[in-house]
């Protein structure tokens, strides 16, 4: 076996794994390997956004497994391990990270969205080599690798997929699936480490065990000195008769996955040595923040992600050429979003060419169905101006339109959004991009079977709207909102029209809406005063007939105001409205009759909440929910 060289190495030492997952303890028990399971603690609550991309986010946690578990250890268990190894599993699809379903319909929205498309499995593991110093000190070394392989899922009918649910084996798998037990019928070809798909990269582990403990002295491959230049002999530590190595970072392996070995200084509570670990990263990035913001921007105002999707693999000159630009500000504009995964950069015989990435194809092109590049445009224009004059929207606490704009915010609605077609156009993009990318998350995230008839308030171009009707087959939804903007929608048409669809002009404030047994508010509550939704919800709670649903979709906070960070920089632009939890909207809600039925968090933009309108002589007879989910507001 291929783990037999270093095995008895570590005969008579103390390996730790820091997973309870039964697959990994298999793949490492099948392989020889002695080891106890103490699982790790470490609550995987990074924050997603904060890495560049999904196997830089699975190696984090990886490594915070393992060491939580090495540095508890000595005190908890009374023992110092001699390894530890930890590993996290993401599945990752369109750019989204995938991790373990909080419910079956969470279930249903990843598979839905891994039917038929190849989508990447990544396993970040990391091995923390422990290594008493003096006292009670210890040194910690942190080697870390990722490895990535490709699934392909087969066209999954509803039958399948319900099948394959109600099975509860999706419940506990990252990406709701579980490829060496039933999942496997889902999968149509895999390319790549199959037991890196089951959890856990034996193969790619078994050659950094390898490298750690085989390398010959003079290999340049493990080298790391502390910051005194005195070289840490790690395997003497480990084995007796082992060759002496030194530890270094490690270069990127042939086949593309990285592996990095680092060392961690923790001399105890007394101890003012400052190690790498202590450099603020989160800080540096808030501060090169704005910069990367605008990067996105100017590329996508200059429409540099669509002269690369219309040709692709462009030299710089090219690309210059195409959007009228200078060559050294488009070399340094490529670069940047080379940077930050926007675009990739590939050498070719004596240049290089540039091309977008998934991502970027999916989400930045202007023509493609799920792009956001008409937001991306409504914050250069629109929420850029505002937010450059923030020190002054703090010490005042107004908006800041009449400083950005050289208008009251009134009129900049009423000029900047609406007195020109092409910047109503503009306005309506915006929103109509963030409909299209969060709008299917939201149709499907609740069973609205019972209802027939919904409206869409504020619905603008109907592209939420389109997206309940293909959810929800016996569902026709009317939007409704401003003659302004009922009138330039024939700009935002679908190719395949839907007559389940109609739209009715009105002001949801002044004029009467229309008839419907379910009512859809998506990015409308957080936007207006207190003293106005007391005016939009009274009336809606008239119109609603006992059973009546209402659908509230926003950036739900979490009930101590921390989370998620989007939310509260929204709420800096000064509007009259302002962000809420689940808690502080059912709060909201049932003052005027409403009772919460479900909550449900999507990981997409926008989160759901579903209300029915309370029967006041009997709270428990409420449209397809039974008096026991009322009573508990059943969360999903």
């Amino acid at each position: 076996m291929l783990l037999n060289p270093v095995i008895s190495k570590l005969s008579g030492k103390l390996v730790v794994l820091a997973s309870a997952s039964p697959r990994r303890l298999e793949i490492l028990s099948n392989a020889g390997l002695r080891f106890e399971v103490v699982p790790s603690w470490f609550k995987e609550t990074l924050d997603k956004s904060m890495f560049k991309s999904p196997h830089e986010y699975a190696v984090e946690t990886a490594k915070q497994k393992a060491l939580e578990v090495a540095q508890r250890m000595p005190f908890k268990h009374l023992k110092t391990p001699d390894i530890v190894i930890g590993a996290d599993t993401v599945v990752t699809v369109d750019g989204l990270i995938l991790e373990k379903p909080t419910d079956k319909q969470d279930a249903y929205r990843m598979l839905s969205r891994l039917s038929g498309k190849e989508h990447s499995v990544f396993t970040g593991v990391a091995i923390v080599i422990c290594h008493d110093t003096s006292g009670t000190d210890t040194d910690y070394k942190v080697v870390d690798f990722y490895e990535e392989t490709k699934v392909k899922f087969a066209e999954l009918s509803e039958e399948m997929l319900w099948e394959y649910i109600n099975s509860g084996e999706p419940m506990d798998k990252a990406g709701g699936y579980g490829i060496q037990a039933l999942g496997g019928m889902l999968v149509e070809y895999v390319r790549g480490d199959f037991l890196n798909v089951v959890g856990f990269p034996l193969n790619h582990f078994c050659k950094q065990l390898g490298l750690i403990f085989n390398s010959p002295p003079e290999s340049p491959a493990l080298k790391i000195k502390r910051d005194s230049d005195e070289a840490w002999t790690l395997v003497n530590s480990l084995s007796e008769g082992g060759t002496n190595v030194e530890v270094k970072l490690l270069e990127n392996s042939k086949d593309g996955s990285r592996t990095s070995m680092q060392e961690q200084n923790v001399m105890g509570p007394e101890s003012a040595t400052c190690s790498r670990q202590d450099v603020p990263h989160s800080i540096i990035s808030l501060l090169d923040g704005f910069k990367a913001s605008k990067t996105l921007f100017t590329a996508s105002k200059l429409k540099v992600f669509d002269v690369l999707n219309s040709s692709e693999n462009l030299t710089l000159e090219e690309v210059a050429g195409q959007i009228n630009a200078s060559v050294l500000g488009t070399e340094r504009l490529l670069e940047a979003a080379v940077s930050l995964g926007l675009l990739e950069r590939v050498k070719q015989r004596d240049t290089s060419v540039y091309r977008n990435t998934e991502q970027a194809s999916r989400f930045l092109v202007s023509d493609s169905p799920m792009s956001l590049h008409g937001y991306i445009l409504h914050c250069n224009d629109m929420v850029w101006p505002l937010f450059s004059h923030l020190e002054n929207a703090v010490l005042e606490g107004t908006s800041q339109h009449e400083r950005a704009f050289g208008k009251k915010n009134e009129d900049v609605f009423q000029d900047a959004y609406y007195s020109k077609d092409e910047v109503k156009i503009r306005f309506m993009d915006a929103m109509h991009s963030i409909a299209r990318v969060t709008g299917n998350d939201v149709a499907t995230a609740f069973d609205l079977s019972p209802y027939k008839t919904a409206c869409d308030i504020g619905g603008c171009t109907g592209a939420m709207a389109y997206e309940f009707t293909k959810a929800h087959p016996g569902l026709s939804v009317i939007v409704f909102d401003l003659p302004q903007v009922i009138e330039m929608r024939r700009h935002f048409k679908p190719k395949e029209d839907d007559d389940r669809v109609s739209f009715v002009a009105g002001d949801f404030f002044k004029d009467d809406l229309p008839k419907a047994d379910l009512y859809i508010l998506a990015r409308i509550l957080h936007d207006w005063s207190d003293k106005k939704l007391h005016v939009l919800l009274s009336k809606l709670s008239k119109m609603c007939t006992p059973g009546c649903g209402l659908l509230v979709s926003e950036i739900f906070l979490d009930d101590e105001r921390k989370r998620p960070s989007r939310a509260l920089l929204q709420a800096l632009s000064m509007t009259e409205g302002k962000q809420r939890s689940t808690t502080e909207y059912s709060d909201l809600l049932e003052k005027h009759g409403f009772t919460l039925k479900h909550i449900k968090h999507t990981d997409n933009l926008l989160d759901a909440m579903l209300f029915v309108k309370e029967d006041p002589n009997d709270k428990r007879t409420l449209l397809g929910c039974s008096s026991a989910s009322i009573e508990t507001a059943e969360l999903e």
